[in-house]
């Protein structure tokens, strides 16, 4: 074994222990009666639908690295792009910084598939703006129809909420147009960047939004087990919260998401609720990245995968 190959295992040893550390930092101030007790007072209903609204955000999340791959023009197998994402993002979920951790285990799986430093940086420059464009999408959407909690928590006015919100739908659109009308390559430093077709960044647009939507289900879901709350009061929570995990970076959201419920829907944000939500978006798929990157790592035969082909040469092996 290499030098690098056990540098790297030993990184990924050590993110392993962070993210295991900082979710015994969210999960300690519980005891394990309260936790159960928690998933038992949720019908098996609400359960279920918050599992199938997660794994829809990240089915979602997928699909941000797969247009980012088609982006900047090259091919490699879905089955291959679901594999990187997940794993990179069910851990820098946990991890935090999430650009930057899950970009580190984006960089080990798509490095051994054929795509330089330069294309990774460029999938994580793409899926960070399709973060952005979804949280600017689904929050534009709720501060128009669901302006009262929103102003309520931003200390604005109702109207002034719904321009905000209009703000914000105008911005998409605005990129929509900029991707259309600026086709020349862009200059930073020593890379060279285009942004994405018409099509691509519509699309961008849509999974991105999607991808909050389904956070927000998963989460109304859990909260509706234990108060009448409306899923718009569910997304206004949700992406207030998310908009300053991203501005903060705080690992999971760690509190923040949990001060903001309790302000939006506090008859509704119980413990049991924001439990079951931590362990159904974060803790269920981190268990399940944890396996899929230790049998790419340390299963033999696992451990290197094939090269994709790139951008102009033959697909055989990216028909999958």
């Amino acid at each position: 074994m290499s030098m690098k190959s056990l540098l790297w295992k030993a990184m990924f040893v050590a993110a392993l222990g962070l993210a295991g550390f900082l979710l015994y930092r969210i999960f300690h101030q519980y005891s394990a009666n309260q936790i159960l007790e928690s998933f038992a007072r949720i019908p098996a209903y609400n359960l279920l639908l918050a599992a199938l609204a997660a794994a829809g955000s990240y089915l979602c999340l997928t699909g941000f690295d797969f247009l980012a791959i088609r982006s900047i023009g090259k091919k490699i197998a879905y089955r291959r792009i679901a594999l990187a994402s997940f794993v990179s993002l069910s851990l820098g979920h946990n991890i935090g910084f999430a650009g930057l951790s899950s970009g580190a285990f984006r960089y080990r799986f798509y490095s051994r598939w054929g795509l330089s430093s330069e294309d990774v940086a460029k999938i994580i420059l793409f899926c960070g703006v399709t973060v952005g464009m979804g949280l600017v999408g689904l929050g534009g959407m709720a501060l128009i129809v669901n302006p009262a909690d929103a102003a309520a928590l931003l200390g604005l006015s109702e109207a002034s909420a719904r321009v905000a919100g209009l703000g914000l739908l105008l911005v998409l659109m605005a990129y929509v147009v900029v991707a259309a009308l600026v086709r020349a390559r862009l200059h930073l430093w020593r890379w060279s960047l285009q942004l994405p077709s018409p099509g691509i960044a519509i699309l961008q647009v849509a999974v991105g939004t999607l991808n909050f939507a389904f956070v927000s289900a998963c989460l109304h879901a859990l909260l509706a087990a234990f108060g009448n709350v409306a899923f718009l009061q569910s997304v206004t929570a949700f992406v207030l919260a998310n908009s300053a995990v991203l501005a903060t970076h705080v690992p999971g959201g760690l509190g923040v998401l949990e001060t903001t419920v309790q302000h939006v829907v506090p008859d509704a944000a119980s413990i049991g609720a924001l439990i079951a939500f931590r362990a159904i978006y974060f803790v269920l798929p981190l268990i399940l990245g944890t396996g899929l990157l230790f049998i790419c790592e340390f299963i033999p035969g696992r451990s290197r995968p094939g090269k994709e082909p790139q951008a102009g040469k033959p697909a055989q092996a990216s028909s999958a």
